[in-house]
């Protein structure tokens, strides 16, 4: 009986302090739960990262020009106004006017060069305007930015125009500026009102504007002089006539 009160105290203490280690090591698990977390976290981003990397490079595989792979590093602010930073200036070779594609499709064009990056005006910028044609029939037309990233609109386009939703928008390669053939995006809707000669006309983009962190910049292919050209043709020419006939 004279020992229970410091018994009683030595079992508190333990109890005391048992609860004390398991806060600790509990906190412990919590610290390694968040740091286990973050690393989580960035091998899903270096994932994520690596598959859009992928469809770039088969992309690039498919293009019959040369590029160059860019990595956007800024974002112009400005209301209506979609324009980008890339990584590379004119110490890549990179010059005013360059076509820029993502994974998807047609992205913008360069707009202004610097000596280690340049800026991209994308195609939904208000300022911006291109070239196409409908895929399936060849209507040509023009798509201009309407300051949305999910909107484009053909402009100047007869009700009597064959148009229809879900046609594919392509760059048709008239002024020289962008290579034909390029996607650019779907025809969303067709709305055509009574008072209006001109249907309304919007498109989707095929381009991640507000996702794409590699793009492509196309270089123009290099155009043959007429020596070249006159050698392939006699060179093809010469290779169709039998021997005997020759």
């Amino acid at each position: 009986m004279a020992e229970t009160p410091y018994l009683f105290g030595d079992s508190v203490g333990e109890v005391v302090a048992s609860r004390e280690n398991l806060r600790e090591h509990n906190a412990l698990l919590e610290r390694r739960v968040l740091e286990l977390s973050q690393v989580s976290q960035q091998f899903l981003s270096l994932r994520q990262e690596n598959a859009r990397l992928r469809e770039l490079l088969g992309s690039r595989a498919r293009l019959p020009t040369e590029v160059l792979i860019a990595e956007l590093v800024g974002v112009v602010p400005g209301v209506n106004t979609h324009q980008v930073i890339v990584d590379k200036g004119r110490d890549a070779g990179v010059s005013v006017g360059q076509a820029v594609i993502d994974a998807q499709g047609l992205f913008g064009q360069i707009v202004e060069v610097g000596q280690f990056t340049s800026r991209v005006l994308q195609i939904t910028d208000v300022s911006h305007a291109l070239p196409v044609q409908i895929n399936r029939n060849g209507v040509r037309s023009v798509a201009g930015g309407t300051g949305r990233r999910d909107a484009l609109e053909l402009e100047n386009v007869p009700v009597t125009a064959d148009i229809r939703a879900g046609d594919l928008v392509e760059t048709s390669g008239l002024a020289g500026r962008f290579p034909v053939g390029y996607p650019v995006g779907y025809v969303a809707s067709v709305i055509i009102e009574d008072t209006s000669a001109y249907a309304r006309i919007t498109v989707r983009p095929t381009a991640f504007l507000d996702r794409s962190r590699h793009v492509l910049v196309l270089f123009a292919q290099p155009e043959l002089e007429p020596e070249e050209l006159s050698d392939e043709a006699g060179d093809s020419t010469d290779s169709e006539i039998p021997e005997e006939d020759a």
